[in-house]
């Protein structure tokens, strides 16, 4: 398993459950370690979320995690060419429901990595997503309440939590605002800054282990 994968799956379930969750960990590092193919690890996890419901609130971001594992790892197991192949555009719009926006950050940190980088929101929007450009219009509208907050960048989890909780419904981001931005706010955060975060979250249990998640995958 990726490192950085693994380091945000033992984070997310240590802040989702703390030590009760050891044995899911196992269960899903299996997932991840296996020797299968894309299709048959993603019957696993689901698998492993059906197993344990309790879980169930990150099953799509452990989605996620399992696409970013599989491009630093599965990928170059297979043909050269192999995401440009007609199985793997299968494969696409088999999932294409699947998973969530966390991705695109998760993917973003992995290249700040590469480049030797601080993440940073207006560089995840502009230059990653490229939010501004013609082309990219669909990104602009899923990430348009964030695009729309980035003063929140200078401000605290207070007031970027306040403004999570009076989202619209509708808002394509909501349920992921409030951990997205507490990253882009505080890469790093110290034990004092998750008790900050999580007491001004709308819904501590799935936003802490996101933001864990997220910080984890970072480090």
């Amino acid at each position: 398993m990726d490192k950085q994968v693994e380091n945000a799956i033992a984070a997310a379930l240590q802040q989702f459950e703390g030590n009760s969750s050891s044995e899911f960990k196992s269960v899903i590092a299996g997932v991840f370690d296996g020797e299968n193919d894309f299709m048959s690890k993603v019957e696993a996890l689901d698998k492993a979320f059906d197993d344990a419901p309790k879980y169930e609130p990150l099953r799509e971001v452990f989605f996620d995690l399992l696409m970013v594992n599989f491009f630093a790892q599965d990928v170059d197991k297979l043909e050269e060419d192999y995401l440009e192949s007609k199985e793997w555009e299968e494969i696409e719009d088999e999932t294409i429901d699947r998973g969530t926006e966390l991705l695109n950050v998760l993917l973003y940190i992995r290249e700040c990595k590469d480049e030797d980088i601080k993440p940073e929101l207006e560089d995840f929007l502009k230059e990653f997503l490229l939010v501004d450009e013609d082309e990219f219009q669909d990104e602009h509208r899923i990430y348009e309440d964030i695009i729309a907050h980035q003063i929140l960048m200078e401000s605290n989890y207070s007031e970027i939590g306040r403004v999570a909780k009076n989202l619209d419904e509708s808002s394509e981001i909501k349920d992921l605002f409030y951990p997205i931005m507490g990253f882009f706010y505080q890469n790093n955060p110290s034990a004092d800054d998750i008790t900050e975060y999580l007491k001004h979250s709308s819904d501590p249990e799935f936003e802490g282990a996101v933001y864990k998640l997220v910080a984890a995958f970072n480090q």
